[in-house]
């Protein structure tokens, strides 16, 4: 993801700003957008945080220092920035929501976290969808929000390259999208995109099991994965690897990918403990087929090392507070972005921007922190712990 140069970034970073104040223009008014081709990716810069109207407000700030009526229009600007995005009830706002269906505890999470934000506001009316895996029943479901005529979507593809197409479609009609966690394969199919950072959890993961080691001399971990076929596994195994680099001591001596479920944690861990006799830690890429690695861990009767789960499930963070296992942390993959989807929805609607950020508009890309969460902070996190 770090492919561009830094040229290549700039030259992109103008042309998706000059799109996405654009768009805003066209959400406001409902003017169709013109037909759109591929473009740049937002994500070019991990950690990167793009604004869809930049050049707008440098403009204003230099404008600003020219008269007291400026100066004045800037107060008011300033005054409206520091508001952002809160509870006070504004304009009506239908927002639509489609996601993929709901098999696994992360993503009954990401519903949950929806409905329960969009009830927070009484000025929001939600209009969910039916999950579904099914890529064709998903564009269906989709064009059947657009249909209605929803003020804004916020979609969670089941494919991201697959669904772009009535992204697209979205976005032309005048319905900006809030493209949550798989991207669609052309950023102009979507006004923001907010997600997690699978990166990011391999990165912290191996950092979180560095330090836990630093004093061991030669140390030793195995990896338990997710499926291989998956970009998100390919890009949490890396940040792990990158991390450990670090730690010249550490050697990765086993990894078994599984399929996220509690059936294929089991037999993939069950396979790394009849592989490798003794080793000092386990990074585990998700809480869900850590259940089933727990139990394969009890019934060898292993211990003598520490575990680190991925995703933050209720049950892990419990475990964690517990302290009476090898799981130790967690390395999060938050479903409470789904929440933020619906902040970042309603104020595209409304016309907000973010509080306590300069910017009159919301960012284009927004990439959430994988926090580790240890016996220490786990209670501030318990309340986001997924079931």
């Amino acid at each position: 993801m770090r492919e561009h140069r830094h040229h290549a970034e700039r030259n992109e970073h103008a042309e998706r700003n000059e799109w996405a104040a654009r768009n805003q223009h066209a959400a406001r008014n409902k003017h169709p957008e013109p037909a759109a081709g591929d473009g740049p990716d937002p994500r070019t810069s991990r950690r990167g945080v793009l604004f869809g109207a930049a050049a707008v407000s440098a403009g204003a700030l230099l404008t600003a220092c020219t008269s007291n009526e400026s100066n004045d229009r800037a107060a008011a600007n300033s005054d409206r920035q520091a508001g952002g995005i809160d509870d006070k009830p504004g304009k009506k706002v239908t927002i639509g929501f489609a996601g993929p269906q709901a098999d696994h505890g992360w993503l009954n999470a990401i519903n949950e976290n929806a409905k329960s934000r969009a009830r927070r506001y009484k000025d929001v009316t939600l209009e969910i969808t039916e999950g579904s895996n099914d890529t064709a029943q998903q564009i269906g479901q989709i064009e059947t929000l657009i249909n209605k005529k929803v003020d804004v979507l916020v979609i969670l593809p089941a494919d991201g390259k697959a669904l772009t197409q009535v992204g697209l479609k979205a976005m032309r009609a005048g319905i900006p999208v809030v493209n949550l966690d798989r991207v669609f394969a052309s950023p102009q199919a979507y006004r923001c995109w907010i997600g997690g950072d699978n990166y990011g959890m391999g990165l912290n993961a191996g950092h979180y099991i560095g330090e836990q080691l630093k004093d061991k001399k030669h140390a030793t971990v195995v990896e338990l994965a997710g499926m291989d076929n998956l970009e998100l596994t390919r890009q949490r195994t890396k940040g792990f690897d990158d991390a450990l680099k670090n730690y010249p001591h550490i050697e990765k001596i086993g990894r078994q990918a599984a399929e996220f479920t509690v059936e294929s944690g089991q037999s993939k861990m069950a396979g790394l403990l009849q592989a490798h006799r003794s080793f000092d830690a386990l990074w585990n890429h998700d809480d869900d087929q850590g259940v089933g690695a727990e139990r394969a861990i009890k019934q060898a009767g292993r211990d003598g090392f520490l575990m680190v789960g991925g995703a933050g499930s209720r049950k892990v963070m419990d475990t964690i507070k517990a302290g009476d296992s090898v799981l130790k942390a967690t390395v999060l993959y938050p479903p409470t972005m789904s929440a933020s989807a619906i902040d970042l929805a309603r104020a595209l609607a409304q016309g907000k921007g973010i509080g306590g950020m300069a910017e009159l508009e919301i960012p284009a890309s927004l990439t959430l922190y994988s926090a580790v969460v240890t016996k220490d902070n786990v209670d501030d996190y318990l309340p986001t712990g997924f079931h």
